[in-house]
């Protein structure tokens, strides 16, 4: 089974869990100290431009073939997954489920980061339909505006609950069904409603967006492709109904993730549950469901908790001020997931280079840099935590200081920073196994 807890807890890491906790409140702390105290006026920009790269490279990008070489590239690793799926050995030596948990959901963030939105360019769902539709002809249905990212926050939450609530999530069937019917609710939707329904109901589409937002890789006006602050790209982020959905389903779920494993959680799911099997998903799943929601409420709280705004720009806040979480997202995401991007991943790729399981690699094994280095997987961890709280804190002083009046600036962050702060002691408290 693919498990998704990276080191198993606080005794596997050197780093004794209180200095983590006192170091994150404190580098937040004085985060916030300087970014109040130094940083009288905004400074990032969405509409500012980046350093263009030479005109070749976007040529080049942007080329017809290049597109339709990638598009094929995906839709043949698609296909090379599912023969291996389907023909390969049905058991944990099959490289479907690293695949979907390793090189889809972290693999994804990791190459968003790097490069831009590119599932738009791999996705399969995109690819076919492309084949298959005119594409001059508009599509049958529009795409109503007032549900927004929900169906991608429905699709992310239903790979969660996959992952770290469904009764076997290693299961070969398991996965199976799930991209079975990923790939028809995404399929039928592009046919009703055009590549609108995949921009904005895609699960992985979305994930990839959002991972994309902190990328220094980005678009000028003029469609030239540029380089520059990663601060100025994260307010591009399209503020839609769902958008703080789709972010605390992301961020909750992380936190579960590392909750669940605690023997104190598992105990007691046990003893309620005993042998039902049904309950002790029923018990994950509203756990899961219970995380996400407190970091949605939190949140919303925090960002409305300002005063000399209008009521209706109150209720935009938590929407404006949502992508400061992106940070934290990212960092959530490699400091639980990073030994199994680079761990797994190899695993993962020398299965999909034999996909029937024949031997041919022979002793051909992952390189387990990681794992034999503690202390500094240990490090990187605290690294990513630390390091996305405070990106996100930056960024949401600089928003604040874009949407909020002068005599609110400072007084109407101070809810937020509480907000950020117990979010730090919690994902550190959790990450090193409580």
């Amino acid at each position: 089974m693919i498990l998704a807890h990276g080191l198993g807890g606080s005794n596997d890491l050197p780093i004794p869990y209180t200095y983590a906790l006192i170091g994150a409140a404190w580098a937040l702390t004085f985060t916030f100290a300087v970014v109040v105290l130094a940083w009288k006026k905004p400074r990032f920009d969405p509409a500012k431009p980046g350093r263009p790269l030479p005109q070749s490279i976007t040529a080049a990008v942007d080329a017809p073939a290049t597109r339709r070489i990638v598009a094929g590239a995906g839709l043949l690793l698609a296909g090379w997954v599912t023969a291996a799926a389907v023909l390969g050995p049905q058991d944990g030596d099959n490289a479907l489920p690293g695949t979907f948990y390793v090189l889809l959901w972290v693999g994804l963030v990791a190459l968003s980061l790097a490069v831009g939105p590119v599932w738009r360019v791999l996705s399969p769902v995109r690819t076919v339909y492309r084949l298959l539709a005119p594409s001059r002809r508009p599509p049958p249905l529009t795409y109503p505006d007032a549900l927004g990212y929900w169906p991608a926050a429905a699709g992310l939450f239903a790979f969660v609950w996959l992952e770290l609530a469904s009764p076997d999530p290693g299961s070969l069937t398991a996965v199976k069904i799930w991209l079975s019917a990923y790939l028809v609710v995404t399929f039928v939707g592009a046919l009703c409603f055009g590549t609108r329904w995949t921009a904005r109901a895609d699960p992985f589409e979305v994930y990839g967006l959002v991972a994309s937002r902190l990328s220094p890789m980005r678009r000028n006006d003029d469609g030239r492709i540029a380089i520059g602050n990663p601060f100025d790209h994260l307010p591009s982020m399209p503020v839609r109904p769902g958008t703080l959905g789709v972010l605390a389903i992301l961020l909750g779920s992380t936190a579960f993730d590392s909750f669940s494993a605690l023997p104190l959680w598992r105990n007691f799911v046990d003893d309620v549950s005993g042998d039902a099997t049904t309950v002790a998903v029923l018990m994950r799943t509203a756990g899961l469901a219970f995380f996400a929601a407190v970091v949605a409420t939190t949140f919303w709280l925090a960002a409305r908790a300002t005063g000399g705004v209008d009521p209706a720009q109150r209720r935009r806040l938590p929407g404006l001020m949502a992508h400061s979480l992106i940070p934290i997202v990212i960092g959530y995401v490699f400091a639980h997931y990073l030994t199994y991007l680079v761990e797994r991943g190899q695993q993962t790729l020398l299965r999909l280079a034999d996909p029937l399981g024949s031997g041919w690699l022979g002793d051909v094994q992952p390189v387990y840099v990681l794992s034999s280095h503690p202390s500094v997987l240990a490090t990187l961890k605290v690294a990513f935590v630390v390091g996305g709280h405070v990106a996100g804190v930056i960024a949401a002083h600089d928003r604040s200081l874009h949407l909020l009046p002068k005599g609110h600036q400072v007084t109407g962050q101070l809810a937020m920073m509480l907000v950020m702060v117990g979010y730090t002691f919690t994902g550190l408290y959790l990450l090193f196994g409580g």
